[in-house]
This record gives structure tokens, C-alpha cells and sequence, in this order.
């Protein structure tokens, strides 16, 4: 009877440990599903699949700050295609939250829609790092994080993202070539920095400075802190210019229109200006590119939570995934610039122009994001 006992002992702890064993997504060999939407972001990238559930869903939207433009339009383009028919039907619950930047306060919302039984919660992370004991419990639950934007030093869950240090580059390498043109090799640069802490910032100011050391110089590089807000960003390129006077170029992460605008308002000389997709910024760079305001605008834009809600649904679906998704950089220069096309003058200024993703059949319009609003859906 004992040995009768101890090997069913052993059955049932084996079974468990399969059973914890199995949790979360398996590491499965590619392809995955719909390629040219979901691209791996390198021949490295890993792939992986959960168990298939049944539809609906109930999928939520956990944002950290929300005092910019763009996380406001990224929420309003999350609401936007929650209701769109390509996915309406398979969204049985839709919630969002915005908890600023305490990375706990964000780790407590998305645990608690875990132990709440949602089965997807997209995330742009307040922290690249911390998030583990929240996987764990995601695992343990067969629950679908999806980081988007500012995503986290983890292989652990799948991601979506922009290559963020490759646009750092690319608006580096764009403010020197510039400059090269004008027989500048050296001088002040301003760098305008994003919110502080997050991987975008980081990544994104790495590949800005990459290109200075690699190139020329000496390059006096004033760093400011603009929060990718408008507002904030005027006022602190403002006060940098009175303090350091003139520079050659603006490299800014975000809140483009506020680097514009303070440099009409302290009549600064029109310089190369790397900035972000906000409709304002393509404006004026269309307006006054001949008067020597020669701009590079990439946009990240607000609509990769649609393409991180489609991820999570494929996901739940049981399709194979990449662990990273890289989604394009949508580039636009000074000579590539058109009304109606890549901005538009009948648009606010802090609208950001970049949320058509034609491979993955996203395809929101203004008007449709303009109609939502920024408060919690609770």
C-alpha cells in the first residue's frame, strides 16, 4: 500500500511539475503567422506560441504616463480599434488605465487584471526592467503580455516595437550629413531628451550620440529634458538657447512643435532639425524648408498599440509568434513632404501623422482617433 501510495505521490507531483512546466508560451521554431505584419526583428529572434484559447476575449491597455500628446492619441487609437470590425468580434471586454510613472503602480494594475482573468494586457512599460514577477504570474495563468513602444530587457514575453536606436541614428546621422553639406564639422548640437528612464529614451540617445563621436567634432552636445511633451520642450530649448546661444542643430526625441516654436520665438536662425511625425513639425518644415529649416521627421507612432492588441489576439488564437516585432520607420525628409499624403494642413499640430500599417491591415483615421478621448475605461 505504501509503495501503491508513493508512486501515485510521484504521478501527481509529476503531473504538476508538467503542468507549471507547460505554463505560459512555448519556444517553437518559425515561421510565424503573417510574416509581413509580424516581422521578426533579426534572423536571431526567437519565436513562440501559447496553448490556442476560445474567443472573445477581455484585453487591457495598461499605460504609465499619459501627460504627453502622444500617449493621449495612443489611447484614443487603442479605443479607435477595439472597435474596429476586423477585430470587434473577438473583443468580448475592453479596459484601460493610465498609472503614471511608479513602475509599482503599474505592475500592481497588470497583476490585477491577470487575477481579474483577462487574457491579454498590452503595456507601454514605465521601466525596462522589474517586470519578472509579473511574468511569472502571467505564465502561471496563460495570460498574453504584449510591451509595446518602451518595451522591457526581457526575452520573456513577445514585443512590439520600433527599432529605437536605429532611429537615433538615423536622426544623428541626418543633423551631421547636413551640417557636412554646410561645411559644419563641429559646434554645438542640442539633444532634446525623451521622459527619463525609459528604453526608448535611452536607446534612442545612445544611437544620436553614436553618430557624433563616429563623425567629425568636437561636438558640444547640450542635453536638455523635453518629456516628449510640446509644451515642456518649448520652454527648455527656450532657456537652452539663452543660456548657449545658438546652435547648429536640434536633435529631439520628441515635442518637435515646441522646438520649432522656440526657435521662431527667440528668432534663432533655421537649422537642421531631427524630430518626431507630429503633424505641426512636418507643417512648418514643409513651410520653411527653403528658408534652411531642413528637417527629418521619423515617426513612432501611437498606432503600435493596434498592431500590439492584433499581436495579443493572434497570440491567444494559438498562432506562432516572434518574441520581438519590429515594425518599419516611417521616414520623411524635407524633400519628401506632401499635403494630404505624409501631413495635413487641416490637422492639429499635435496630431501625429504615422497610424496606417498596411501589411497588418491597420488602417485607423483621424477622425476615428480624434473621437475618443484619453480617460480610463474601468
Amino acid at each position: 500500500m505504501k509503495a501503491l501510495l508513493s508512486s501515485a505521490a510521484a504521478v501527481v507531483v509529476l503531473a504538476l511539475g508538467t503542468q507549471f512546466a507547460l505554463a505560459g508560451p512555448q519556444m517553437v521554431s518559425g515561421p510565424g503567422v503573417e510574416p509581413e505584419c509580424f516581422a521578426p526583428w533579426s534572423a536571431d529572434t526567437k519565436f513562440m506560441q501559447w496553448e490556442a484559447k476560445p474567443g472573445p476575449y477581455r484585453i487591457a491597455v495598461v499605460n504609465g504616463f499619459v501627460g504627453n500628446t502622444w500617449r493621449i492619441q495612443m489611447i484614443k487609437t487603442a479605443k479607435a480599434y477595439a472597435e474596429d470590425p476586423a477585430v470587434k468580434d473577438k473583443i468580448e471586454e475592453f479596459k484601460v488605465v493610465s498609472t503614471g510613472t511608479d513602475a509599482p503602480a503599474q505592475l500592481g494594475a497588470i497583476e490585477d487584471f491577470i487575477n481579474q482573468g483577462y487574457d491579454a494586457i498590452v503595456t507601454i512599460a514605465v521601466a525596462p526592467d522589474g517586470f519578472d514577477r509579473v511574468i511569472r504570474l502571467a505564465d502561471k495563468n496563460d495570460v498574453v503580455i504584449v510591451p509595446f513602444d518602451n518595451v522591457l530587457d526581457t526575452d520573456k514575453v513577445m514585443q512590439v516595437n520600433e527599432d529605437q536606436l536605429e532611429m537615433g541614428r538615423k536622426w544623428g546621422q541626418f543633423a551631421v550629413d547636413e551640417l557636412k553639406a554646410k561645411g559644419i564639422t563641429s559646434g554645438k548640437i542640442l539633444e532634446v531628451r525623451g521622459l527619463p528612464g525609459n528604453s526608448v529614451d535611452r536607446d534612442r540617445s545612445v544611437g544620436i550620440h553614436e553618430v557624433f563621436d563616429a563623425n567629425g567634432g568636437p561636438w558640444d552636445i547640450v542635453t536638455v529634458v523635453g518629456n516628449w511633451d510640446d509644451g515642456t520642450t518649448q520652454k527648455v530649448v527656450a532657456d537652452a538657447i539663452s543660456v548657449h546661444g545658438e546652435f547648429a542643430a536640434v536633435v529631439g526625441q520628441g515635442g518637435s512643435n515646441g522646438v520649432v516654436q522656440a526657435l521662431m520665438d527667440a528668432k534663432h536662425p533655421w537649422v537642421p532639425i531631427a524630430g518626431e511625425s507630429e503633424n505641426g513639425f512636418r507643417k512648418a518644415i514643409a513651410m520653411h524648408s527653403d528658408e534652411g529649416l531642413k528637417g527629418i521627421s521619423i515617426g513612432q507612432s501611437p498606432g503600435l498599440v493596434a498592431i500590439a492588441m492584433k499581436a495579443a489576439i493572434s497570440a491567444l488564437e494559438g498562432n506562432v509568434m516572434p518574441q520581438l516585432i519590429s515594425v518599419p520607420l516611417p521616414v520623411a525628409t524635407y524633400k519628401d513632404l506632401k499635403d494630404g499624403e505624409n501631413f495635413w494642413s487641416d490637422l492639429p499640430d499635435n496630431f501625429f501623422t504615422v497610424n496606417e500599417f498596411p501589411p497588418c491591415g491597420v488602417n485607423i483615421s483621424g477622425p476615428a482617433i480624434m473621437a475618443k478621448d484619453e480617460s480610463d475605461v474601468k
